[in-house]
């Protein structure tokens, strides 16, 4: 057995003392050696190896940094794609995880000093949403990958055709409601015109003949033409009143039935909306929400309030606590809607108007429901007088 082999006692010890990662500034990216010492890697940089490495080296520098700097990226960047696609984390966790293979590219040979500059090229470039804290750098993946877009893209669109569908709606109920309402103002004016033709039948009878009422409810007819023409006269008279009566009886019985049938049309297509639009689930990005998970009381989570900054596959949220700023994963199960105070903004997150932006203009304690006008869209200004505290939540500013 030589002096060198592999299973000699100083070759296992020298591999066991390679095992584990050393120190960067001892590494060779050039030739992929790591020293374990300062003077093992002086004595690499003296070997003939590295200096046929390094005048490779020197021929095209600008072109070697530049793979590597590369490779660096494209690594770091499916490591934050396989491991924390949706969620912001340390950027000191990612990389501890990246350099724990022992063959990656060290950062020595990029074009970026420190770790602090690639984050800052990775905020530049869009690749990473980036954000600065007291606690360090913190980065979330942005996931431009062809078949997220083409996900989102269908959302967006069945988002708009919803819209257009319920725009479309809108408009069909406002041309009944300003049908109705003209028909209304038709009939009145024809009523209006049969009671003068019907004054004027009045006057035309009236005139020759007198007629007087006494206190016991007799009728006394003064003679001023003759007695025949007197009775007939009054007779007419009292037929006309009574035909009055009856009409405006059949005029405002009208009235009921046409208001009454516009009512039961708009609480169908109340109806109608509320069907199509009350889902299983109800969680949208920037709501205030309450955590109910007892399993989180441990680590002081358990009726803490947070912001959802992002909803994933509709039943799932990641929700940014208040007070720590801590990021969590949550399902809706375990989640619960609050109630801003009278006049603050809420997102109706169920329910006939789903997605509308709405102020919250009072509360039923007793019946647990509230009172809210819609603020913007296509039915802004609508009143809702009476909505259930779970379809609701106060709306970030």
């Amino acid at each position: 057995m030589g002096k060198n082999d592999f299973l000699t006692p100083k070759a296992m010890a020298n591999r066991m003392k390679a095992k584990g990662l050393q120190k960067l500034r001892w590494y060779c990216q050039m030739c992929q050696k790591q020293c374990r010492d300062e003077n093992g890697f002086k004595c690499h940089c003296m070997s003939e190896s590295h200096q046929r490495q390094m005048q490779v080296f020197g021929q095209n520098q600008n072109r070697v940094l530049q793979g590597y700097s590369e490779e660096f990226e494209s690594t770091f960047l499916d490591l934050m794609r396989r491991s924390h696609r949706f969620s912001r984390i340390a950027a000191t966790v990612v990389y501890n995880e990246y350099i724990n293979d022992r063959h990656h590219v060290h950062m020595n040979s990029t074009e970026w000093a420190t770790l602090t500059e690639f984050i800052k090229y990775l905020g530049k470039t869009g690749k990473c949403k980036v954000e600065e804290t007291p606690k360090g750098w913190f980065i979330t993946y942005i996931d431009r990958d062809s078949e997220t877009l083409f996900k989102e893209r269908l959302k967006n669109k069945r988002v708009k055709s919803d819209l257009a569908e319920e725009e479309k709606q809108e408009r069909e109920i406002r041309k009944q409601i300003d049908r109705a309402a003209e028909k209304l103002n038709t009939c009145d004016d024809d009523d209006d015109d049969v009671e003068k033709k019907k004054d004027e039948d009045l006057l035309r009878l009236k005139s020759g003949v007198k007629v007087g009422f006494s206190l016991g409810g007799g009728i006394k007819q003064a003679v001023t033409t003759g007695g025949q023409a007197r009775g007939e006269s009054s007779k007419h008279m009292f037929e006309d009143e009574e035909d009055e009566r009856g009409e405006k009886r059949k005029q405002s019985g009208g009235d009921s039935e046409r208001r009454s049938a516009l009512e039961e049309l708009m609480k169908e297509e109340e109806k109608k909306k509320e069907r199509m639009n009350r889902k299983p689930y109800w969680l949208f990005q920037g709501i205030v929400v309450k955590v109910m998970s007892k399993a989180l009381a441990e680590k002081g989570y358990y009726k803490q309030k947070g912001v959802v900054r992002k909803v994933i596959d509709n039943y799932v949220g990641e929700i940014e606590m208040l007070d720590s700023k801590h990021v969590l994963r949550v399902d809706q199960e375990e989640l619960e809607t609050v109630l801003p105070q009278i006049g603050g903004l809420v997102k109706i997150v169920n329910g006939a108007y789903r997605g509308s932006n709405a102020k919250l203009l009072g509360v039923d304690t007793d019946k647990f429901c509230a009172k809210v006008q819609i603020e913007k869209g296509v039915y802004e200004g609508r009143v809702i007088k009476s909505i259930e505290y779970e379809d609701i939540c106060k709306l970030i500013a």
